[in-house]
């Protein structure tokens, strides 16, 4: 059969799409990965329930988007390391 020969008389065509809601069924790539976090950390997260690693990054994106709304200054770009915290002690 034919796309032309389907009969799409009877089916009614939507245009009207203002309710519409864009990015609705959009789910994210996930990526598998291996993450090391502070004990007491994980234990919050997985306190709330089976479904901790969302809730984990649900708390990333909620971080990231506080981060993007701060001025360029205000951003904490690198996190302090013991490497970079002695090396900032030893240069004073």
């Amino acid at each position: 059969m034919q796309d032309a020969d389907i009969n799409t008389a009877d089916i009614p065509e939507k245009l009207d799409w203002s309710n519409a809601e864009i990015g609705k069924f959009y789910r994210p790539v996930k990526k598998l990965i291996s993450l090391r976090v502070d004990a007491d950390i994980l234990d919050w997260f997985q306190a709330r329930g089976a479904q901790y690693t969302p809730l984990i990054n649900r708390a990333l994106r909620i971080y990231i988007a506080s981060q993007e709304a701060l001025p360029a200054p205000l951003r904490r770009n690198k996190t302090a390391t013991k490497k970079s915290v002695r090396k900032r002690a030893s240069q004073k």
